[in-house]
């Protein structure tokens, strides 16, 4: 009779068990484009056959950049700090993992006791002095009936896998700002080569000017002038070395070294520009470790409010106890000392004041205003790839446009010098087009460090190099 009573409470529990009332789980629909407004000439191609992966800074052929971006996994602190966050999240989810199984405990006891002579419930045979001896085994198991248990376990996953993304999208902001920092770098290396080279040119073309005012053929304010040019372009010299070092400093840190014991060698090669397609919209959801990030965090509070459903329904358990009893030690573990119990136990809140509803209305509330923030990230993830998509494409013209105007710079300057050498211009027509000279080669320059570094924030707005796609989730739903 016992054994049928235990496998009819076991059977229901069995039928039931498959209960939750969270609700159905829907990635939320965002509003993704099928092409960017802003991709021009850009080849649009599937992520997986044409997106640098990885190690994504590789493309731009530059072994110190490589050398650099390979200490930012292990030597950045922010990213050890979100690998400890992660750890943190995979421990609570073991946590709850654990309430999926039974507990169980001993419990030992021994005492020697003696009962007052007036005590109304001694037997008539029973001593005043005995001892008591007992050893007892007990497993509880939370039969989960409404799926409380096993919705924490998906909350736990879900913010494990956010926290896991999180990581992953921290060390891609890492990477891109130190490649930002390092073009920005190599950009006023390129200047501050331009500006030696035009500090040279300045000084020989006082020279020519001291020499034909000696001879009587330039004024004093000719001499000045060039004196003057001279002297601003060696100033520039000193506020692009400061800028530079401003640089250097914000590379050691992301790279986690100390700045004042970090330096980077000038370097003037040029750095190779890769091209790199745009790839589809859709693919973003796959792709960058933020979004993915965001969508579990909706599948977090989806599962929190079948945690709070549940809090309305009797917790119920099934227990197991069985062990020793015995007034002797010796025979103490003997077949009559055997005692055992078996059944299950219910437990429910009758009243609370409310304090549930407003818990189950705290976690519908948590659920929509994280559903608002995915969408938020998706738009924002689109906004940042048409921005350096429309970056790439007008620096492109732009600095097509700006190799023609420094070329006619640099022929007005020929034709200045010519004509000043000769006596028919003054000295006021070359420094004009001196400066006019260096203010285009300076822009030609920057253009160039704009659009390495608008590459590189495309690749950071595309995902980078995160190849791993988001474990469970489910197909995005968009919306048009």
């Amino acid at each position: 009779m016992v054994r049928r009573r235990v496998c009819t409470v076991l059977i229901a529990a069995a039928l039931v068990s498959g209960c939750s009332f969270a609700p159905p789980y829907q990635v939320p629909p965002s509003a993704m484009p099928s092409a960017f407004k802003e991709a021009g000439g850009w080849q649009l191609a599937e992520p997986a056959d044409h997106m640098p992966r990885g190690e994504w800074w590789t493309v731009y052929r530059d072994p110190l950049l490589d050398e650099l971006e390979s200490k930012v996994a292990g030597a950045n602190p922010d990213l050890a700090a979100a690998i400890a966050r992660h750890d943190q999240a995979q421990a609570y989810l073991d946590q709850a993992r654990a309430g999926l199984f039974a507990t169980i405990g001993a419990y030992s006891q021994f005492s020697r006791s003696r009962q007052s002579d007036d005590r109304p419930l001694r037997g008539a045979n029973q001593p005043a002095l005995y001892n008591s001896a007992t050893v007892d085994v007990g497993l509880n198991y939370d039969l989960d009936l409404w799926g409380k248990v096993r919705n924490e376990v998906a909350a736990g996953k879900a913010a494990e896998q956010a926290s896991q993304y999180d990581i992953e999208s921290l060390r891609l902001s890492l990477q891109a700002k130190l490649a930002e920092a390092y073009f920005h770098l190599r950009g006023l290396d390129r200047q501050q080569e331009l500006l030696a080279d035009t500090v040279r040119t300045y000084e020989h073309a006082l020279q020519l000017t001291e020499s034909r005012h000696g001879g009587g053929i330039a004024s004093d304010l000719d001499v000045s002038r060039a004196q003057t040019q001279l002297e601003s372009a060696r100033a520039s010299v000193e506020d692009v070395s400061a800028r530079r070092a401003l640089y250097e400093h914000a590379i050691a840190t992301i790279a986690g070294e100390a700045a004042s014991k970090f330096s980077l060698a000038p370097a003037v090669a040029p750095t190779y520009l890769p091209s790199i397609p745009a790839g589809v919209p859709l693919a973003l959801l796959q792709r960058r470790p933020d979004i993915a990030a965001a969508e579990r965090h909706v599948a977090q509070a989806n599962a929190q409010i079948g945690v709070a459903k549940a809090a309305f329904f009797p917790d119920v358990s099934l227990g197991l106890d069985g062990g020793y009893k015995s007034t002797t030690l010796s025979p103490w573990l003997a077949a009559p000392n055997e005692m055992w119990s078996i059944g299950p136990s219910l437990l429910m809140t009758l009243f609370d004041g409310g304090r549930r509803a407003a818990v189950t209305r705290q976690a519908q509330a948590k659920l929509a205003e994280n559903g608002e923030k995915y969408k938020a990230t998706v738009l924002l993830a689109v906004q940042q790839v048409e921005d350096q998509l429309s970056q790439l494409h007008y620096l492109g013209n732009e600095s097509a446009k700006e190799g023609w105007a420094l070329s006619a710079a640099q022929r007005t300057l020929e034709l200045s010098m010519s004509r000043y050498r000769d006596g028919v211009v003054s000295y006021l027509d070359v420094v004009t087009a001196q400066a006019m000279e260096l203010e285009t080669q300076t822009l030609v320059l920057d253009l160039q460090t704009r659009e390495l570094i608008a590459s590189a924030a495309l690749i950071d707005a595309l995902g980078g190099g995160w190849a791993n796609e988001p474990a469970d989730m489910p197909t995005p739903t968009t919306t048009k």
